[in-house]
Formats: C-alpha cells, sequence, structure tokens
C-alpha cells in the first residue's frame, strides 16, 4: 500500500497540485473539519459509492488517525483504483480545515 504524510498532502496542496482527497471518517467526525476539497464518503458507503469514483484518477484516503482509511485503500486497490494511505489521519494534519 502506497503511504503519503499528512505534512506531503499538505505541501501538494500549497503547490496547487490538482489531488483527489476521500474522507472516510463518519458524519460526527467530519464536522470538525475536512481538509479542503475532500469528498466525504463513509467507509461502510465506500462498496456503494465505486460508480462515483474514476479510476483513471488516483485518490488520497483520509480518516481520524488512519486505520480506517488503510482498510479502504486495501478494498478501493482490490477494485483497481490506485490509491494511497494518508498516514496519521486528520489527528496529523496541521494545515487548513474547512467545515463540511
Amino acid at each position: 500500500m502506497k503511504n503519503i504524510t499528512a505534512k506531503q498532502l499538505e505541501e501538494k496542496l500549497e503547490r496547487g497540485e490538482k489531488v483527489n482527497i476521500i474522507d472516510v471518517r463518519e458524519d460526527d467526525e467530519v464536522v470538525q473539519g475536512m481538509i479542503p476539497g475532500a469528498k466525504h464518503i463513509r467507509l461502510g458507503d465506500l462498496p456503494n459509492s465505486l460508480s462515483n469514483l474514476n479510476k483513471n484518477e488516483h485518490y488520497y484516503i483520509v480518516c481520524h488517525a488512519g486505520g480506517r482509511s488503510a482498510m479502504a485503500c486495501e478494498f478501493l486497490v482490490e477494485q483497481g483504483f490506485d490509491v494511497t494511505n494518508m498516514l496519521g489521519g486528520m489527528m496529523a494534519w496541521q494545515g487548513d480545515i474547512v467545515e463540511p
């Protein structure tokens, strides 16, 4: 599984790179703030949301601490998607956050 640190992902955003971020946390967690531009798809909803994702795109997967995003990455790789897990999740995120 590919991994990226929160700082590395933040630097990509600061450079203006086009990044697709999926936040797999629960609704009550995302109300505390999300990475700007992230799309919220709860981990449990991921299997039914595959049609909303593009296999030609790369996705960065985020959760609270990194465990659920790792599970999401494993699932998405099995489905043929190109994904990277953000290590440490939102607990490691130091960048800007926005309300969902």
